[in-house]
């Protein structure tokens, strides 16, 4: 046989099992993933947690569901940006971790389902250990929000715990006597 030929019967071959393989239903498709987002209202809320002072702004819910189905396939999450700054005049802080809870409008504590985790953040640094007086911090949060309360029991507040050191602020100087 000729290497034209030889050729000729590859792309045949190469035909066939190309056509067999579309034939095949797909296996390992995914189904694709829709993103419901729910804006809470308001969307900026002022906070003040001792010296602290700031907001709680882009407030929103995330669930990612299944199109088509409805069904849920990642569990539903609160998301915001946290901007703290330093209002003290003598005191630093050093930002160690924060805690998202949600309440119903009887103001109980709405809890996350078994297994869900927990609505602990930690802060994390880039820069220097403390944030000393006029300075400012930005913390995403992205943690678990209760699925019931997507539904039945909506939330009515959402409350914001944050854990820090206050360290004293000083500045001093030394004088030191030179001669030339």
């Amino acid at each position: 046989m000729s290497s034209a030929g030889n050729v000729g019967v590859g792309v045949m071959l190469g035909a066939l099992a190309l056509t067999a393989c579309a034939q095949q239903p797909e296996q390992g498709a995914t189904a694709r993933v829709e993103e419901k987002i729910v804006r809470l209202t308001p969307g900026t809320a002022n906070v003040k947690i001792g010296f602290l002072t700031g907001e709680l702004r882009d407030l929103r819910v995330m669930q990612r569901t299944e199109a088509g189905t409805g069904r849920v396939v990642a569990a539903p999450k609160f998301q915001a940006l946290l901007r703290l700054k330093n209002a003290s005049e003598d005191q630093a802080a050093r930002l160690v971790s924060g805690r998202i809870e949600y309440a119903d409008a009887g103001g109980k504590t709405i809890r996350l389902a078994e297994g869900r985790g927990d609505t602990t953040f930690r802060f994390y640094s880039y820069g220097p250990e403390r944030l000393d007086p006029g300075l400012e911090v930005s913390q995403e949060i992205d943690v678990p929000f209760p699925a019931a309360a997507l539904g039945e029991t909506p939330v009515r507040d959402i409350r914001l715990e944050v854990v820090y050191l206050p360290l004293p602020y000083r500045e001093g100087h030394a004088t030191i006597a030179v001669a030339q």
